[in-house]
């Protein structure tokens, strides 16, 4: 009987005891209860604010990327300080916001001073709404599921009511307060804007925007005033083609990045082309870190720099800013007069057609690019919005943003003569001596027939390249052969990249990368006909190349590279030597002494221009056959007695030679003075 009620009173001892753990238990968790209801609850905002007196954060900062300056050092590409708003959605209070976004767009308002507005809805005064065309993909994007998931029909109004549900815009407002804040919700949207994320509420505004912000936002917290450097060419529709632009990392150039060890960042931007590409490494700086404390009302209270920013180096270019705005100019004006003497010849191929056309100048010391220019140009700064300028310019027939310079090829036509005369001179085809009987017509080949400006008679190598006549240089090509001939424009860089820091196109030789080529086709290759297509920096390099006793050097346009602040050299660029022409002296000399005949002798096809120019000239002028009216072309260097600048020109559609001799004779006067 005891042992039985022994076991009895053990149950009710377990029992008593798991009851007891449960009671305890529950005391427990009710008290943590309590405790988060009191934090969360009661005392909620106190330490939310106890909070925000000690919040502190770490981030990135950017480094300041290099500028691009022209060989004298003045500025091209530039870094300007800018002043931005900003809202911290830390400091914020979320029923003030909206009184706040208003606020701010009055400001600007009042200030002429633009915000960022990407919302692809337009509503007009009688609260009606239509999708503006031109952000149609915007549009697109508002209807998707990231955004209303809607379907693509939806009409501009439904879209714009859900906007205002979903952003809780208050009824009571008036019309235009309530586009106005759907516009910027949207934007804040888009941007991410969050608590680790600030909001740029409006970019590169007035200094009188800066002080009616300032004043009229005393005492608001998360509205902050912030200064930026924006990146901007001096002179935007300079030289675009050479300085380039920068653009948003794709996701294959950040993959790509990232797997050769580069410090970048998917929001970074990087060099797309011209210098800006070609000098990515030097010009991109590194990027510090900071830690930042601020008090309740936003305030800062302390910024402590862990690790410093550093700057990007600065860009020497070798081009000259004065010359390369002669150039621009210039090559704009003889464009626009081939044209119009064009139209008013009322004949038909005779350069109503002309719009574009290239020069660059080199220092035949070092074939460092002096100027280069291409026409049509674009303003670069606004190129860089890619916008609606970017597809205008997209759309236009004349190509604007193509570098005529370095990557456009021409027939060059009767240029490339000297070249021809030299090889013959070095093979012993020919002498100084030799002569040939022009008699207009050459028809050795029947099915390749060339036909001279004039009926010549007699004429030996010198008067043949003063007077440029096509039948002694057809007969004189034919008898060399396109092997030597073309092996002989390699080395003057015909054909060849000539090295220069951006892109270019390395041209086209014939007979070396024609594609169907026949051996009667040698004669027109021979005055600079055929498949011949050459750049016109590969021109300007040919003619330097003559100039420099048959060496051709690097083509290049970056001087040196130096500290941000330009106080240190940090690497300068080497003279580099491609070779000799293979063409002796003395046969150079026979060709020069032609060339500076083109200009000087009476029946020189120059002499109109250059016969009484203050500094002797040794030029060659061309005329290049096409669809259209014909391409002029026009090389030359001087002093002829001791070279320090080469010129090339090529304008399409010229039709006469007068306009691209001109373009070379204001670059003369230019540097010269």
């Amino acid at each position: 009987m005891r042992f039985g009620k022994s076991r009895k009173n053990g149950k009710k001892s377990k029992k008593s005891r798991t009851t007891v753990c449960i009671i305890i238990t529950a005391a427990i968790f009710a008290g943590f209860a309590i405790r988060l209801a009191d934090w969360q609850l009661v005392q909620g905002k106190n330490y939310k604010s106890l909070a925000a007196k000690s919040t502190g954060y770490t981030e990135k900062t950017d480094a300041t990327r290099g500028e691009i300056v022209d060989r004298n050092g003045v500025g091209l590409v530039v870094n300007t300080t800018k002043y931005k708003i900003v809202l911290n959605k830390l400091y914020i209070e979320e029923d003030r916001l909206d009184g706040i976004l208003l606020e701010l767009a009055d400001i600007l308002t009042k200030t002429g001073d633009a915000r960022t507005d990407s919302l692809p809805i337009s509503v007009g005064s009688d609260g009606s709404c239509v999708y503006k065309t031109s952000r149609e993909e915007d549009a697109k994007k508002l209807l998707s599921s990231d955004f209303l998931d809607m379907d693509r029909n939806t009409s501009a109004d439904d879209c714009f009511d859900a906007l205002l549900k979903r952003y809780k815009i208050s009824d009571r407002l008036s019309l235009s307060q309530k586009t106005t804040l759907v516009s910027i919700h949207y934007n804040m949207e888009l941007e991410n804007y969050s608590n680790s994320n600030p909001y740029v509420f409006a970019k590169n505004i007035s200094r009188s925007a800066v002080n009616a912000v300032s004043e009229n936002t005393q005492g608001v917290s998360g509205v902050e005033i912030q200064t930026y450097l924006t990146r901007g060419a001096s002179d935007p529709d300079l030289a675009p083609h050479i300085l380039g632009a920068l653009g948003s990392l794709s996701e294959d150039e950040y993959n790509e990045l990232k797997k050769d060890g580069k410090d970048y960042s998917y929001n970074d931007k990087i060099g797309k082309f011209g210098i800006e590409l070609a000098c990515e490494d030097d010009l991109k700086g590194k990027g510090g870190t900071r830690v930042i404390q601020r008090n309740a009302d936003g305030t800062l209270v302390e910024s402590i720099e862990t690790e410093s920013a550093k700057p990007g180096n600065t860009v020497y270019l070798t081009i000259d800013s004065k010359l390369q705005k002669t150039a621009a100019r210039s090559l704009e004006e003889n464009v626009k007069a081939a044209k119009q003497a064009g139209k008013e010849s009322g004949q038909k191929n005779n350069g109503e057609d002309c719009e574009t056309g290239a020069v660059v100048m080199l220092s035949v010391k070092d074939f460092s690019v002096l100027a280069a220019a291409s026409y049509p140009t674009y303003d670069l700064n606004r190129y860089s919005e890619y916008g609606s300028y970017y597809v205008k310019l997209s759309e236009n027939k004349n190509s604007p943003m193509y570098n005529r310079a370095t990557v456009g090829t021409f027939a060059c036509g009767s240029v490339f003569k000297p070249c021809v005369a030299g090889a013959a001179l070095e093979e012993k085809i020919i002498t100084d001596k030799t002569k040939i009987y022009c008699k207009q017509d050459y028809d050795f080949y029947p099915t390749n027939v060339v036909r001279c400006m004039h009926y010549h008679g007699s004429l030996d190598v010198t008067g043949a390249i003063e007077q440029s006549c096509n039948y002694f240089f057809a007969d004189t090509g034919r008898r060399l052969g396109i092997e030597p001939m073309y092996l002989y424009a390699q080395k003057f860089g015909l054909g060849e990249y000539t090295g220069v820091e951006i892109e270019e196109s390395k041209g086209t030789l014939a007979g070396r990368d024609s594609t169907d080529w026949q051996v009667g086709n040698t004669v027109s290759a021979a005055i600079g006909q055929s498949d011949n297509a050459f750049t016109p920096v590969q021109l300007a390099t040919y003619v330097a190349t003559i100039a420099n006793n048959g060496e051709r050097l690097k083509t290049h346009l970056v001087d040196k590279v130096t500290n941000y602040e330009r106080t240190k050299t940090v690497k300068s660029t080497d003279v580099e030597s491609y070779g000799e022409c293979g063409i002796s002296k003395k046969n150079l000399d026979i060709v020069r002494k032609a060339m500076l005949g083109v200009t000087k002798d009476e029946n020189g096809t120059a002499n109109y221009m250059f016969g009484d120019y203050k500094v002797k000239v040794a030029a060659k002028t061309g005329t290049a056959e096409n669809s259209g009216s014909d391409h002029t072309t026009f090389i030359c260097y001087a002093p002829y007695e001791k070279p320090e600048v080469a010129i090339a020109v090529v304008i399409e559609h010229g039709a006469k030679g007068r306009y691209s001799m001109q373009v070379a004779k204001d670059l003369l006067d230019a540097y010269f003075k």
